[in-house]
């Protein structure tokens, strides 16, 4: 018996996660406890999203635990003990506005869920590969000291600087502004690659960028892409924070990061940081973004911009994805986010217009 476990199971990675690695023959057990209500409200539940794995996955079992609850985590990695061959760790506060308002929350969540959930590998089920979802905002907001060029529709780096094809891992995370979720993140990243050095744990940190897709319950604080769309359909007012609304993401389909996972399942490595996310091939200005989904729900979205930016944010983001592609080069990037919204709509728009909360 194969056991994947993977934390964070009815969010966005998570529920992909668990599709596709049930798909592979894996019996798959969920760690969920429906944190994301609790973070942003009822609109942001992923009850639905529980209830449909239980109803669609053969081999799917869910568990209501908190993943800083060390003696009900061990219990679930005791039962399947060796034969748990995986975890992915996609369970977190996730976002960098929420963490200000409750930062031990934040932080014990983030952190000390990571450190009990990688103690609980090493001491159940040590040749496991554990994959962790990190975050960008670990290198907080050097990336603002960029040379950015200011276009029609977004900012761009400089054409003749060295990371004109994305942000490498090789950028500091020193003596900059994390926001205290990123901080929180931090100080997972750092234990997960740890673990790897210093135990020979098989470890990845994934530093994403935004990551998406139609299963997002995307929220204000957190879902970018989903948010804008559900906005766009249902006609919820939105703000856009600073910077002419020019700031520039890369964006990845959940699909494609489940796929990288999958690459580094079969190849792993000990500590490994990549960062991943659309790259060059996938992304997108807010300006940009609001266009498309504008064009295809044929609605005006109705937006507020306010000059202020949110703090630590970041101007420009596009991954430099070489490093993740020279270890696995049999990996790429299929859905870009004209494609990612229009799924995003497909499967939602008609949920949302019947005045789910979802």
């Amino acid at each position: 018996m194969s056991v994947a476990i993977i934390t964070g199971s009815s969010g966005l990675v998570g529920s992909e996660a668990a599709a596709y690695f049930t798909a592979l023959g894996f019996d798959v057990v969920g760690i969920d406890n429906g944190m994301r209500e609790v973070f942003f409200g009822q609109s942001a539940s992923t009850q639905w999203m529980t209830d449909k794995l239980k109803k669609d996955l053969r081999g799917y079992t869910h568990y209501d635990v908190d993943i800083r609850d060390a003696s009900a985590i061990n219990r679930v990695f005791a039962k399947y003990s060796t034969n748990i061959e995986l975890v992915i760790h996609a369970a977190a506060q996730p976002s960098h506005d929420w963490a200000a308002s409750d930062p031990i929350t934040d932080f014990t969540v983030n952190a000390n869920g990571t450190s009990v959930l990688l103690e609980a590998t090493r001491n159940h089920a040590p040749e496991a590969v554990f994959i962790f979802m990190s975050t960008n905002k670990v290198y907080g907001d050097r990336p603002n000291l960029l040379p950015l060029v200011e276009l029609d529709t977004r900012w761009e780096i400089d054409s003749g600087h060295e990371y004109v094809g994305g942000i490498p891992e090789s950028m500091s995370i020193d003596g900059t502004l994390h926001s205290l979720f990123g901080a929180s993140k931090v100080a997972a990243d750092t234990l997960v690659q740890e673990y790897g050095r210093y135990f020979g744990m098989r470890t990845a940190c994934f530093r994403g960028g935004c990551l998406t897709g139609p299963n997002h319950s995307g929220t204000q604080l957190h879902g970018f892409l989903a948010y804008l769309m559900k906005c766009a359909v249902v006609g919820t007012p939105y703000t856009i924070f600073g910077y002419k609304r020019k700031q520039v993401r890369d964006n990845i389909h959940s699909a494609d990061l489940i796929q990288a996972f999958h690459q580094f399942f079969k190849n792993p490595r000990c500590g490994a940081t990549y960062n991943i996310g659309g790259g060059r091939f996938s992304n997108c200005s807010m300006l940009e973004a609001v266009k498309l989904c504008e064009t295809i729900t044929g609605n005006e979205l109705n937006y507020t911009y306010v000059d202020e930016n949110r703090r630590g944010d970041h101007v420009w983001w596009i991954s430099d994805l070489s490093r993740f592609k020279a270890d696995y080069p049999d990996w790429s990037l299929r859905f870009g986010v004209p494609e990612i919204l229009r799924q995003i709509y497909e499967l939602n728009a008609e949920r949302w217009g019947a005045g789910c909360l979802i």
